[in-house]
C-alpha cells in the first residue's frame, strides 16, 4: 500500500513538474497565459492514469481487465480535448466578430457539452464495470480517493460535511 501510495504521488509531482516546464515556456506573448499543448495535455492525461493504476495495484488477473479501460480513458480524454479546442475556436471567433451575444445558443451549446460529457461518463463506466467487479474494499477506497481528488480537487467542493462525498454511517 505504501509503495503504491509513494509511486501515484510521484506520478503526480511529475505531473505538476511537467506543467510548471511548460508554463515557464509555452506562454503565449499576446495573452498572458498559458495553455497546454495538446501533447501537455497528453502526458498529463498519461500521468493520471499511470497515477491510477498504480494506486488500484492490480492482480494478475485484474491487470487482464486493464488495457480497455485505459483506452478508454485516453479516447475520452482525447475527444474532450478537441471539444475544448472547437469550443475555444468558436468563442473566439465569436469574439473576433463582434457578434451580439446569444443566450438560446449559449444554452444549447451547454446542453451539447454535458450530452457529451454524459456519453463519456457511459464509455468509461462501462469499460471499467467488469475491472470494478474484480476490485477488493482496499482497491474501491483508493479508486473513490483517486477519484475525488480528480473531479474535486483534492476532496474540497463535494458532498457530504466535508466536500469529499456523502458520508457512510
Amino acid at each position: 500500500m505504501k509503495r503504491a501510495v509513494i509511486a501515484a504521488t510521484a506520478a503526480a509531482l511529475i505531473a505538476g513538474s511537467a506543467v510548471s516546464f511548460a508554463a515557464n515556456s509555452n506562454a503565449g506573448p499576446d495573452t498572458g497565459r498559458w495553455r497546454p499543448s495538446a501533447e501537455d495535455r497528453a502526458i498529463l492525461t498519461d500521468a493520471r492514469i499511470v497515477a491510477l493504476k498504480t494506486a488500484l495495484k492490480l492482480t494478475p488477473d485484474q491487470e487482464k481487465l486493464w488495457p480497455g479501460v485505459e483506452a478508454t480513458l485516453k479516447q475520452v480524454s482525447k475527444d474532450r480535448m478537441a471539444r475544448r479546442d472547437e469550443a475555444r475556436a468558436a468563442r473566439q471567433a465569436a469574439r473576433e466578430s463582434n457578434a451580439a451575444p446569444d443566450p438560446i445558443a449559449r444554452m444549447r451549446a451547454m446542453a451539447t457539452r454535458m450530452d457529451a460529457g454524459a456519453t463519456d461518463l457511459r464509455k468509461i463506466a462501462d469499460a471499467a464495470d467488469p475491472l470494478y467487479k474484480t476490485l477488493d474494499d482496499g482497491q474501491k477506497q483508493r479508486l473513490n480517493l483517486m477519484l475525488r481528488q480528480q473531479f474535486h480537487g483534492g476532496g474540497h467542493g463535494g458532498h457530504g460535511p466535508h466536500g469529499d462525498g456523502p458520508r457512510r454511517g
